[in-house]
């Protein structure tokens, strides 16, 4: 059994950054095996923005090989957090969610974890944390409070940098690392998955177990994904992001974009594939980067959508892009004859989520009408049946003057 172990470990140990601790992870699995129950794996996530990315798939990729290893999966929905906001990465203070825009958000989240989790119920609980934290008493939320000091949250980077600068922290964002760490505690988690981001809060959990009489939870944490940028950490926002609603075909366009460099990152973190082979995959005097790229495309798609989706999408990028093609599947827009902004009108084909993503688009070279280049937001067209418009690589719509 011990054997067995070991190699767990080593296959949960990819990819990750940090483990908090290796030795106790092994001593967990151990434990778990000899009395033949499952380890209590805990993600949260706040339910901020309605979609989840693939940035967002790293973390639970590393729950669905716990999964796999036969323990269960507790994803605790931030509802009550969430209203809050995690100041992780926020020069400032996040603005507050309504309870309307949280539950519907959350709900997508539920929906969306199927694509990559087991959601069985011998491996797989959901729980909104509103469940305990709602009901908190003022003294029993001051004496959570009371086991942390404000050195300790100082140490936090993000609270570090804008104490410095003299930027103001508003004293309930000292009590999100608290809340998640206190959902630990509830649900008896034996390890927490999250992003390198997540390290403070994650061990603050650690903390408040061992202050609560529970062995204190294992903390693995795992890389940030590069967006399609290259520069910063995958997100909606940014609009640099693949969705895991995005279509098969939006999804390898995406993937054929990331610089050569991006690909080994995206392999380690998004696949299954053996590091060895992904040395060779990476490696350009082995493996041509387009062909590369490629595979990784279709391995991604793969997961999400089948093998004759990858297979379909690539071709289709391959019609399209490499051959100069239009698209046979081209929708077609109704639209009016009045003059719109190539903004709005990127907006009007649902090329797009939104203005702000349209313009950042737009600006970057990633609009054409008719074939010719467009790169000012606010340039005046004129639509005419039968007007193709392309929006980055391989989206494309067709306009029908009502």
């Amino acid at each position: 059994m011990a054997d067995d172990i070991k190699v767990q470990v080593e296959q949960l140990k990819r990819g990750t950054v940090e483990i908090f601790n290796e030795k106790e992870l092994g001593e967990r699995l151990f434990e778990a095996a000899k009395e033949k129950r499952q380890l209590r794996v805990k993600l949260g996530m706040d339910p901020t923005a309605p979609d989840i990315h693939l940035g967002h798939t790293v973390v639970m990729r590393k729950m669905r090989q716990f999964q796999d290893m036969g323990h269960k999966a507790v994803l605790i929905i931030g509802d009550y957090t969430a209203r809050i906001g995690d100041p992780t990465g926020q020069n400032t203070t996040r603005p507050m969610l309504s309870p309307e825009q949280i539950e519907k958000n959350a709900q997508t989240y539920i929906d969306q974890a199927g694509k990559i989790l087991d959601i069985s119920p011998d491996k797989f609980e959901v729980r909104p944390n509103s469940e305990w934290l709602a009901d908190l008493r003022l003294a029993e939320i001051i004496k959570l409070a009371s086991s942390m000091t404000v050195a300790r949250m100082l140490e936090r980077d993000t609270f570090e940098i804008r104490y410095k600068a003299g930027d103001p922290i508003s004293v309930h964002e000292f009590l999100y690392p608290l809340m998640q760490g206190y959902d630990s505690v509830m649900v008896k988690a034996d390890v927490e998955l999250g992003g390198t981001d997540q390290t403070f809060n994650n061990l603050v959990g650690r903390d408040l177990q061992r202050i609560n009489n529970q062995k204190p939870q294992i903390v693995i944490t795992m890389p940030i994904l590069v967006g399609l940028d290259g520069v910063q950490k995958m997100s909606k926002s940014k609009g640099n992001y693949i969705g895991v609603t995005d279509s098969p075909k939006d999804m390898f366009g995406k993937v054929m974009s990331i610089s050569d460099e991006m690909m080994e990152n995206y392999y380690t973190l998004l696949t299954d594939i053996p590091v060895e082979k992904i040395k060779e995959l990476v490696n350009s005097q082995k493996t041509h980067p387009k062909e590369a790229k490629v595979f990784l495309g279709k391995t991604i798609i793969k997961q999400f959508y089948g093998e004759e989706a990858a297979q379909a999408a690539a071709q289709e990028f391959e019609n399209v892009f490499a051959q100069k093609q239009l698209p046979q599947d081209m929708p077609e827009i109704k639209i009016a004859s009045d003059a719109i902004t190539a903004a709005k009108l990127l907006t009007a084909c649902n090329l797009v989520a939104s203005g702000g993503e349209a313009k950042r688009l737009i600006t970057g070279g990633g609009m054409s009408v008719d074939g010719e280049k467009v790169t000012d937001p606010n340039k005046l067209i004129m639509p005419v049946s039968g007007m193709i418009i392309r929006a980055g690589k391989l989206k494309f719509a067709k306009l029908v003057i009502e």
